[in-house]
């Protein structure tokens, strides 16, 4: 049976066409949504996404307002300079002929009609849904102005305010042009990382290559990607070696090697060699498109602060109508005639129209959201990074956090009759077959020093020991300690001590030896990253504690907190203990941030004030947390807390423009200083009003140019 289900479609007042299925804000020019019709399921919903229609009406309001307040302001010239204030101001007017008296009413009446337009439509959709707003403040101004003035026309007395009316139009139109340019190329992020990917992908088939769209790829397709070209989709190299620009994606500066087997992004560029690519994911599975989802996701979530500026955009309207009234009440009663009193209540409309508190948070949260993924990390939930400003203590997941969850050679201690080089190229050659752990990380040190590794014979596993081989006609044993002892190797008295103490350390210690000599000892173990010491300098710099939590022993644990210089570390903690200690790290009134990237790290980083997941890490993890670090990088961490606390200084600014310039305007708006000759003119009003709404705009673009 088909499923009727009902869909609510949220729509801007503004711009209908701008649809989608959740609240958020309007892609062209930042008013919240609306909720719109009732969509049934089988239909085409608009939700599929807001661009989906954005490339049909690229530009398209943007030129409407651009045109109309060219027009409105060619027809405002000539109702100002017939006006009465030109007259009083200037001893001058145009020439007056039969009928000209009659020219203000018709001029302003298109504008009216056609410069305001786009207000009154907009009103009426906010009105339809029960959330009058900011285009319910304008129309209700400029059709007051105007029915006014017609009233005064038509009956013959009283004065008109039609270049006052005109020219409110005018500046109110060239306000919202101005700020939906800046608010577009704010919120273009999606469209940005959408013009990542290449139109075509060259498709390999047997000797010979064929261009194909993007849309006719599939998972297992062999594509060719040339020196300067772009990855084409999610893959794994098959063939050849490259550097790619992963810059855009990851924020990764430095270009990456690719060699076969290496993972590869879609909307990367490739270096100067050809890569032969193995497609293994498209469309909505790739990465790119993970991160559109990503910071779609959170330019549609809301933080307090935005929260409270949409309350407080609500209550300024209420304080607006109701101000508006007892002006006009005020004025009426105090005999000031119907003129100045309609004047004073369009003024007080205008001034305290909630357009700017509406835009100053939601506008720096989008741009905040952008930068975050074009520094290499994606802001899941707003809120989440609202809240890494005020955090305490980070508290680290050791394996693949600050380690990098492999093996790697720490210390080579040579024996009296050999050299580090030759232990670690014995150790390397006799290995040179094997596909253990340990095994890979002596070959991988002796390809890093540069070492030739000679041709093993007679290859021979020890079963839980080690191994050995014939290297240059002699035998090699390459294992634990027990195997030492049952071969009965001596240890010479300095290297019998320095490996007690590697040991004590919690490093897996292998011996090389020549036949029954011991020829020295190798100390292995989860490599700590460079990156992790500058991460945890760097936080302690900003006045935030580190904290590491592991599964191993005290001796490993103690030994990676000493090396890194974190002063608190949670040793052999189980799986499912470990929110319990991010519970103890809170009972002490610390904000904690929890970084990890494994299953049982879920738990938590749902539990902490701040859940951080490794992008590289499991989907459960990426899930339970509010930010992710696309790469494995732990000083990303510090740009995240940076970002927090310049967004939330962001906010508040343009808090302060929005409703600041409110508390001096609107007074003067309903009068109060009318008796010293002190009044604000609507038109002025629109100015101010206007102006506020820019300010925060080009406030809000300013944290673009922010390092962080």
């Amino acid at each position: 049976m088909e499923n009727h289900r009902s869909t609510d479609l949220y729509a801007c007042p503004m711009h209908p066409e701008m649809k989608q299925e959740r609240p958020g804000r309007c892609p062209e020019c930042g008013m919240s949504l609306i909720p719109a019709k009732k969509q049934h399921n089988g239909d085409h919903p608009h939700g599929e996404g807001v661009g989906a229609e954005h490339d049909k009406h690229a530009g398209h309001s943007t030129n409407i307002f651009k045109t109309k307040f060219w027009v409105s302001l060619a027809l405002s010239i000539p109702i100002v300079l017939y006006s009465d204030i030109v007259r009083v101001l200037f001893s001058w007017q145009l020439p007056v002929f039969p009928g000209s008296e009659y020219i203000p009413f018709v001029l302003a009446s298109v504008v009216f009609l056609y410069g305001g337009s786009v207000f009154l439509i907009s009103a009426s959709r906010e009105l339809r849904a029960k959330l009058p707003g900011m285009m319910t403040l304008i129309s209700l101004a400029i059709t007051t102005a105007y029915a006014y003035s017609v009233y005064a026309v038509l009956a013959g007395q009283g004065e008109t305010l039609f270049w006052e009316l005109a020219t409110l139009i005018t500046i109110m139109l060239l306000g919202h042009w101005l700020e939906m340019r800046a608010v577009r190329g704010a919120q273009g992020a999606l469209k940005e990382l959408s013009k990542l990917l290449p139109d075509m992908a060259e498709i390999i088939q047997g000797e010979h290559t064929r261009l194909v769209p993007l849309s006719e790829l599939r998972e297992g397709d062999r594509v060719l990607v040339k020196p300067g070209a772009k990855v084409p989709a999610d893959g794994e190299v098959a063939n050849g070696n490259s550097y790619v620009d992963e810059s855009l994606v990851t924020g990764e500066s430095k270009p990456v090697a690719k060699l076969p087997g290496s993972q590869v992004i879609a909307g990367t560029v490739n270096g100067d060699g050809a890569l032969k690519v193995r497609i293994t994911k498209i469309g909505a599975h790739t990465f790119l498109a993970g991160v559109m989802r990503l910071v779609e996701e959170a330019q549609t979530s809301k933080s307090r602060l935005q929260m409270l500026s949409d309350r407080a955009a609500f209550y300024l309207t209420l304080v607006a109508v109701i101000a508006g009234g007892l002006t006009l009440t005020g004025w009426l009663t105090a005999g000031s005639g119907l003129a100045f009193a309609v004047e004073r209540l369009v003024a007080v409309l205008v001034i305290a129209c909630p357009h700017a508190l509406g835009l100053a948070v939601p506008l720096v949260a989008s741009i905040s959201t952008t930068k975050a993924a074009q520094n290499g990390f994606l802001v899941r939930r707003r809120l989440a990074l609202e809240a890494a400003r005020d955090i305490d203590i980070v508290l680290f997941d050791k394996t693949g956090t600050l380690t990098e969850g492999e093996f790697g050679v720490s210390e080579i201690i040579a024996g009296a009759e050999s050299s580090e080089g030759e232990v670690l190229c014995l150790a390397a050659s006799v290995n040179s077959h094997s596909e253990h752990p340990l095994a890979k990380a002596m070959i991988e040190e002796a390809k890093k020093r540069g070492l030739a590794i000679s041709e093993a014979k007679q290859y021979q596993r020890i079963p839980g020991k080690g191994a050995q081989a014939e290297i240059e006609g002699k035998e090699i044993t390459v294992g634990s300690l027990r195997l030492a002892e049952e071969r009965g190797a001596r240890f010479s008295g300095e290297l019998e001590r320095k490996t007690k103490l590697l040991s004590k350390q919690g490093k897996t210690i292998n011996v090389v030896m020549r036949g029954n000599a011991l020829l020295g000892i190798m100390a292995l173990t989860d490599v700590i990253r460079q990156e992790s010491r500058e991460a945890i300098r760097m936080l302690r710099s900003m006045d935030v504690e580190t904290a590491m939590i592991t599964g191993d022993s005290e001796d490993v644990a103690r030994w990676v907190a000493g090396e890194l210089d974190i002063r608190e570390y949670f040793a052999k903690v189980l799986p499912h203990e470990k929110s319990e200690k991010v519970k103890f790290l809170q009972s002490k009134g610390a904000i904690v941030a929890m970084v990890g990237d494994g299953v049982n790290d879920a738990p938590a980083l749902t539990q902490a004030d701040l859940g951080i997941a490794i992008g590289a890490g499991t989907n459960v993890a990426i899930e339970s947390a509010g930010i992710i670090l696309v790469r494995n990088d732990p000083r990303d961490i510090v740009k995240i807390i940076r970002l927090s606390r310049i967004t939330y200084r962001k906010m508040m600014q343009n808090l302060f423009w929005a409703t600041g310039y409110n508390v001096v305007a609107l007074p003067l708006a309903a009068g109060v200083l009318a008796s010293r000759g002190i009044i604000l003119q609507p038109a002025l009003a629109a100015i101010f009003m206007s102006a506020s709404t820019v300010i925060v705009a080009i406030n809000a673009m300013l944290l673009r140019k922010q390092e962080i």
